[in-house]
């Protein structure tokens, strides 16, 4: 009879967080492992017999492992040994990459994408994203960084295509919001002869599909699921808009995905805003793509903070189409500043006075500063607003209740003497534009953050047929279409939330109005990129106007927004983004808040109070 082996010495395998790995020691070698776990800065000892360890360091220093005495009786888990073998050849790719002596080594020319797409593949690419596709074949994994708006979908479909033709994968995985559904979809519908079986993930989805869609939201009770149906056939996993995962294993949506990357035979990112708020978010994101080695070159590629040097060192990890690129017309983006009346002006300094006091005890407490945000954009805005609240339908993040000021304050005898019909400036505005647009044939898209702005929109608009779409819209498609074929219908009404990502409106809407917008860069340029993409005729004028009321927070925000798109710029060496955060002066919270950005609302605060 064949001799068993003898039991392993040392098993790795993955821990209950798919993000650290489990060592666990067989009997006779708790001392060893305890050696063996003080060579890793992120191990947590949870027994005698078994440690954890954050999976990028134990990638990064396999070399600790060596000094495992008996090597021979070490047992991996399959798929963490195939991460492992895996990141050990990204490193090199990597590295031959990165350095700028090397010669190019497994080159795919753009020239070759159509016969490596295979017979199946009918709809046409552009030059740039034949550029694209070529490049992200000639990685093993890859990144996306084009702006919004490039067609980035068609290319992850070509992409995926070609890996299938080539028989490297059989399955694909698309991770992103509910908005990029309809694009997956239709994509799939217009590249492919014989579109792939593509279902969105449910109990009821189909187990044989080809492709499954399933946003954000879902992923971290659905992890486990996903993850099987990833391991068993060869499966690219691909991220569209990839900044939602930006904060990596610090966030929900990140964790899950990391979670999930070791999974996928290949994976691959979208996303036209990498690094909306600094370096950190491309790290993280570079961390799905290349666990290990790709996240730790990532790093020394951006120390020191020069980043023209950085964008130039990393621009052979990822492909990206520039603005100038899709030769679209130019985008004549305005802000318009209005005065509040006296009242709401009075209202606005004494909710400074109430916060200020607030606000400099809890520098560390994002969430309190992000609440106090919240109430600022909504006094800015129309003062109303702070007595009704937020409804359970805005994001988690700007879910704040009515503003109960202490009574006999200066701030309760003015919300008390606030007349409900006034109308905000801003709303004056938003009607005199959407009036002067529907005049001329022109449909407008109106961003507002808060739901209740866009429900009393909805009423002074009346007249305009508007469309209303939030996180309680469930008619969403259906709504949309509305927009784009009733004559009557010239005004859709939305938040960037909701409507900034994955969705196409440049065939039939040329005009933007922001009411309020917040800190988050990347959700910004997302929703400016709705109504500006391919495809635009180059005799359109399309027209971006932000209002901004005067002296208050907005215009902080303004300012911030054109530090994180200048910094963007630099990034991914791109001219054209920097050019979008100048905008052009015309008399008249929460999501993404950094540490600058709290600097520059404390500032504010202080002005204001003093």
């Amino acid at each position: 009879m064949p001799v068993p082996p003898p039991p392993p010495s040392l098993s790795i395998e993955f821990g209950d967080s798919m993000t650290k790995a489990r060592l666990r020691a067989g009997s006779g070698c708790e001392a060893d492992l305890r050696r063996l776990a003080l060579r890793f800065t992120s191990s947590v000892q949870r027994s005698p017999g078994t440690a954890e360890v954050e999976i990028d360091e134990l990638l990064t220093n396999l070399v600790a492992l060596a000094a495992w005495p008996a090597a021979d009786s070490v047992v991996w888990d399959p798929q963490l040994a195939a991460l492992a073998t895996d990141s050990a050849k990204d490193a090199q790719t990597v590295a031959r990459r990165l350095d700028p002596g090397a010669e190019p080594a497994g080159e795919v020319d753009p020239e070759q994408v159509a016969n490596l797409l295979g017979p199946a593949w009918r709809a046409a690419l552009t030059p740039f994203q034949r550029r694209d596709v070529a490049k992200l074949l000639s990685l093993r994994h890859g990144a996306n960084f084009s702006v919004p708006g490039a067609g980035k979908t068609r290319v992850g479909l070509a992409v995926f295509q070609a890996l299938r033709h080539a028989g490297a994968v059989e399955r694909l995985l698309v991770v992103g919001p509910k908005s990029c559904y309809e694009a997956w979809q239709d994509e799939n519908r217009h590249c492919l002869d014989e579109p792939l079986r593509m279902d969105v993930f449910s109990r009821d989805a189909d187990s044989a599909a080809d492709s499954l869609l399933v946003n954000y939201e879902r992923l971290d009770g659905a992890a486990n699921e996903l993850g099987q149906w990833l391991s068993a056939r060869p499966s690219l996993l691909l991220l569209d808009e990839a900044h939602r995962m930006k904060l990596g294993a610090a966030g929900t949506y990140g964790a899950a995905c990391l979670a999930l990357g070791p999974r996928a035979r290949h994976r691959l990112i979208l996303t036209g805003t990498p690094a909306p708020n600094g370096v950190r978010d491309l790290e993280n994101l570079f961390g799905f793509v290349w666990p290990g080695h790709g996240r730790q070159k990532v790093v020394q590629a951006v120390a020191g903070g020069d980043l023209a040097k950085a964008s130039r060192v990393l621009k052979p990890l990822f492909t990206r189409t520039t603005k100038d690129e899709l030769g679209l017309p130019p985008v004549i983006t305005t802000m318009r500043t209005v005065q509040m009346p006296p009242l709401h002006q009075e209202v606005y300094e004494a909710l400074i006075g109430r916060f200020s006091a607030r606000a400099a005890g809890s520098e560390g407490d994002f969430q309190a500063l992000g609440k106090i945000i919240v109430y600022m954009l909504m006094a800015a805005t129309s003062p109303a607003l702070l007595s009704v609240g937020t409804t359970r339908y805005e994001p988690l993040a700007y879910q704040v209740p009515p503003l109960a000021p202490a009574e006999g304050t200066p701030l309760f005898e003015l919300m008390r003497d606030l007349p409900s019909y006034e109308m905000s400036p801003k709303y004056q505005e938003v009607l005199a534009i959407v009036a002067e647009n529907a005049a001329r044939g022109r449909k407008t898209l109106v961003w507002s953050t808060f739901i209740r702005s866009l429900n009393t929109l909805e009423r002074i608009l009346a007249a305009y047929s508007p469309v209303v779409i939030h996180g309680a819209t469930e008619d969403r498609e259906a709504q949309i279409e509305r927009f784009r074929r009733d004559p009557d219908c010239m005004v859709l009404l939305s938040n960037p939330a909701t409507l900034g990502e994955g969705m196409s409106l440049h065939h039939d809407c040329h005009d933007a109005v922001y009411v309020d917008r917040d800190f988050a860069a990347g959700r910004f340029l997302q929703s400016l990129d709705r109504i500006h993409r391919l495809g635009l005729d180059p005799d359109i004028e399309t027209r971006i106007t932000v209002l901004a009321s005067e002296g208050t927070i907005d215009e902080v925000v303004d300012q911030r927004l054109s530090d994180k798109l200048q910094f963007l710029g630099r990034i991914l060496d791109d001219p054209a983004v920097q050019r979008l955060a100048d905008l052009d002066e015309e008399p008249a919270f929460g999501g993404g808040l950094d540490q600058r950005d709290l600097q520059a609302l404390m500032g504010h605060l202080r002005a204001r109070a003093a």
